[in-house]
């Protein structure tokens, strides 16, 4: 009997101890399941609206906004400018609920082109139109923060130019458009996105830098692993791979794999989009043909007929440049662009001409693809521009081609991350201000930049951060060598339905664009202005321009490069 009961008291024992063990087995599995599920997502075969799901669960509202290293008063005084002079008004806090009836209908809103005292439009004057904005019911709007665009066109002469508009935040909005051609124009004015809409765009921008998600592929030998990376991840909760950049303290992470070390990884890549970021109330304000990029009608006229210049006592022609220079960088005239600033443009229409005016030099572009297309161009427009094959993944770099005859040699490398490309080599990513830091410069050397693209999903401090480590190196290179020539494109608008919008609007693209101008107006660079560009040529918007448009800003650079072309 007491043998029995020892053998029952051992076997209870044995149990008791293996379950003590189970349970705190899993107890350990259960506070790692987040950081597993996140370090495998990519292993499993999920469907990609369920891995978006997971993903939107996993971290949220972690911001980027403070990450990087720490201000300077100097840099915290220009960074608070910089957003106060972006700062967009937007619906009162206690206005009507932020839904379709409320918001701003382009078809029941309409402009008025204003009379002119001598009802008489030259060359040189201003042309000024109010815009009523109202809503679905056909009430006027109270408020302002509506993103108008505006531009006057001519088809007829291949000409167009932007506008100015300004919000006085109660429904009306002034445009200012510069006459600068003699003949007929048109004025256009287009609703891109309601004053309801952008305030949705603001707060994505604010809580959801995670809505683009990125990933990197870790590989030892046989055994690889997946995980999520992004610039925003969570500090504290699981174990990460930090690759913030030693130089510019620009960060970047990922989550560890559960078996291999953070110097096994292989690539970056764009992992994709969450979804559901909005309401399905909130989503129709973003309607295609209802509220999203649709024409505002006049009320009247929409055409004016300009005439030459007026002519002075002497009989010459008058014209005040300086108040048009306020309003545009310039026009297009027979569907060429003319700059506003002084300088002259010479077309380049053969391959001998770009040849000649960049024989003997070096070109570095850095940025992403809308600098890319430049490249492109070049290979397209000379036959001796030979690209090199250096086995890089297409789209992405980096690229190099040479013309041994005339000796141009031409470059392009993506900038660092944050970048949506599809598969860029670990060995590859490069932050420009680390590049431009390794050029020796000099007149001879051209360094082309655009950076934008890929920053709309994140606080704007985080492109005034990557802005300020450029601008550094550029200032340190130009000091160096005061005869390199640099040059700096700006964002262009693109087309947009709702998904575009959530992540790459054009009002986030122009927010970066005020920023990048403001932060390089003072420094010897020429500056493309790829926006003005983009609205005021008759073209449909794209992300990536259309050939006419790039043909134009590629004309715009090599004038730049070489001003004695412009007297030929």
């Amino acid at each position: 009997m007491a043998r029995t009961l020892c053998k029952c008291v051992f076997v209870f024992l044995v149990l008791a101890l293996s379950g003590l063990v189970f349970l705190l087995h899993n107890i350990h599995s259960v506070e790692n399941l987040t950081y597993r599920n996140i370090s495998t997502l990519y292993q499993s075969k999920l469907h990609p609206a369920q891995l978006a799901a997971t993903l939107s669960t996993s971290y949220h509202n972690h911001t980027c906004a403070q990450l990087g290293e720490k201000l300077s008063r100097e840099d915290e005084l220009e960074q608070r400018a910089l957003l106060d002079y972006i700062d967009w008004p937007g619906p009162p806090p206690r206005s009507r609920p932020t839904t379709l009836p409320y918001s701003s209908d382009p078809t029941r809103s309409h402009f008025t082109i204003l009379p002119k005292g001598g009802k008489k439009w030259y060359v040189g004057d201003q042309l000024e139109v109010l815009v009523q904005m109202q809503d679905f019911h056909g009430r006027r709007k109270q408020y302002g923060g509506d993103f108008l665009l505006a531009r006057l066109h001519s088809p007829e002469l291949g000409a167009g130019v932007a506008g100015r508009v300004l919000d006085h935040q109660n429904g009306l909005y002034s445009v200012s458009l510069p006459l600068l051609w003699s003949g007929p124009a048109q004025v256009e004015v287009t609703l891109v996105h309601p004053s309801e809409a952008v305030a949705v765009l603001q707060r994505l921008r604010r809580e959801r830098s995670d809505r683009v998600f990125f990933q990197s592929l870790f590989r030892l030998g046989s055994l690889s692993e997946t995980t999520l990376c992004n610039m925003c991840l969570p500090l504290d909760e699981y174990p990460l791979c930090n690759y913030t950049d030693l130089h510019t303290g620009e960060p970047w992470y990922c989550y560890k794999p559960k078996m291999l070390s953070c110097d096994t990884r292989v690539n970056h890549a764009k992992g994709g989009y969450l979804k559901r970021l909005i309401s399905n109330k909130e989503s129709l304000l973003f309607q295609s043909g209802v509220n999203l990029k649709v024409q505002v009608q006049a009320s009247g006229a929409d055409r004016i007929t300009v005439l030459p210049p007026r002519r002075d006592e002497l009989g010459v022609q008058s014209i005040k440049p300086e108040s048009v220079q306020l309003v545009t960088s310039g026009y297009y005239y027979q569907n060429s662009w003319r700059p506003l600033d002084g300088a002259n443009m010479h077309q380049f229409n053969d391959s001998s001409a770009i040849s000649q005016c960049l024989k003997n030099k070096v070109i570095n572009m850095f940025g992403d693809s809308t600098v890319r297309q430049w490249f492109e161009y070049l290979i397209a427009s000379l036959p001796e521009l030979k690209q090199l094959n250096l086995h890089s993944p297409k789209n992405v770099g980096p690229f190099m081609a040479v013309d041994s005859t005339h000796n141009i040699l031409v470059k392009y490398r993506c900038h660092g991350p944050p970048i949506r490309f599809s598969n860029v080599s670990a060995s590859e990513l490069r932050y420009i201000s680390n590049e431009l830091d390794l050029l020796s410069g000099g007149p001879d050397t051209v360094v082309v930049l655009s950076i934008w693209a890929h920053f709309s999903t994140f606080p704007v401090e985080v492109y005034i951060r990557r802005l300020r480590h450029i601008r550094r190196a550029l200032v340190r290179l130009l000091n160096r060598e005061p005869g390199t020539v640099v040059v700096i494109r700006s964002a262009n608008l693109q087309v947009l339905d709702q998904n575009v919008s959530l992540y790459n609007s054009d009002w986030f693209s122009l927010q970066l664009d005020e920023v990048l101008k403001s932060m390089f107006s003072r420094l010897d660079v020429l500056l493309v202005d790829a926006w003005q560009m983009s609205l005021a040529h008759h073209l449909p918007h794209a992300l990536h321009p259309h050939p006419p448009i790039i043909k134009n800003m590629v004309d715009l650079v090599l004038s730049y490069i070489c001003p004695e072309s412009r007297k030929s």
